[in-house]
């Protein structure tokens, strides 16, 4: 009988000790995960506007090479008023250079100028202000 007057009693406050986390230790746990967000969150950003300049640099790359795939077999470069739509329509022998013509990463058309003021040719995107000039992850990005 006392064996099972000590279970008892050691059951009882076994429950005592296992009622929870109380509202103060939740609030400090809470505190911890916003300060240690408000450090990371910002690198991570940093990172997706890094991550877009580099996917358009690489569409440039992409459609600059298109462009001398077409000159190869046109012997010329489209000119700046049909633009880099001239790689999806099929030529003189049916060749399409590209599906479609792709966007920068921000959404906004790419500039083709040909003659360009840099080489044969030159494809630019603003960055992600969408305008001329800029700096840091506004600033143009071209093929030169």
């Amino acid at each position: 009988m006392v064996a099972n007057a000590c279970m008892r009693a050691k059951k009882t406050t076994q429950k005592n000790n296992e009622r929870g986390f109380t509202l103060l230790e939740i609030m400090v746990v809470l505190v911890i995960i916003g300060v240690l967000a408000a450090i990371v969150a910002p690198r991570f950003i940093d990172r997706a506007d890094e991550a877009k300049v580099q996917a358009t640099r690489t569409q440039i790359t992409s459609i600059a090479q298109a462009l001398k795939l077409y000159r190869l077999h046109n012997s010329r470069y489209p000119t700046s008023s049909e633009g880099l739509q001239a790689l999806t329509s099929a030529g003189k022998e049916g060749r399409r250079y590209i599906d479609t013509v792709p966007k920068d990463a921000w959404g906004n058309k790419f500039i083709y100028l040909s003659p360009g003021v840099h080489g044969d040719f030159d494809i630019m995107s603003y960055g992600g202000d969408g305008r001329s000039g800029g700096s840091g992850f506004d600033a143009d990005i071209g093929n030169w």
